[in-house]
């Protein structure tokens, strides 16, 4: 599986520094929508939960997996989980284990985009083909 960088169109959107923004990023590439517009509905959805009030879920410094699954949802992207609990790891970010198409694969403490096959993210995340999958989104 070969990986390239990726910003999802922060630079673009008149953003500096370094940030905690994987989901931010891997949600704008794989639904190919603006940075600023899911920034935005994060940090909305990220208000609205009560649960995480003290440490709300925010497009800059990380999201909750509860809210980014509202993120996808309102994204339109469906859930596909790839692992049970006490099952073990079955799919790898790996280009013959992940589905062609553009996706947003959820592995350990991070989120990052796949499009047919090709990593889309500012690092390589895949830890020479060990790093887990442990489930991603897919546009419905």
């Amino acid at each position: 599986m070969r990986w390239i960088y990726n910003d999802g169109g922060r630079a673009e959107a008149g953003f500096k520094g370094i940030t905690d923004d994987c989901c931010c990023r891997a949600f704008a590439i794989a639904t190919q929508r603006p940075y600023r517009e899911v920034y935005d509905l994060i940090n909305e959805i990220g208000k609205a939960n009560k649960k995480h009030a003290d440490n709300r879920s925010t497009a800059r410094t990380g999201v909750y997996s509860d809210d980014a699954k509202k993120v996808a949802e309102a994204l339109g992207m469906k859930w596909v989980a790839t692992m049970k609990i006490g099952q073990g790891c079955k799919v790898h970010l790996r280009e013959n284990e992940l589905p062609s198409g553009r996706i947003v694969c959820s592995v350990s403490k991070h989120y990052t985009a796949v499009v047919d096959g090709v990593i889309n993210d500012l690092f390589d995340p895949r830890r020479d083909g060990t790093r887990c999958v442990y489930g991603y989104w897919v546009a419905e």
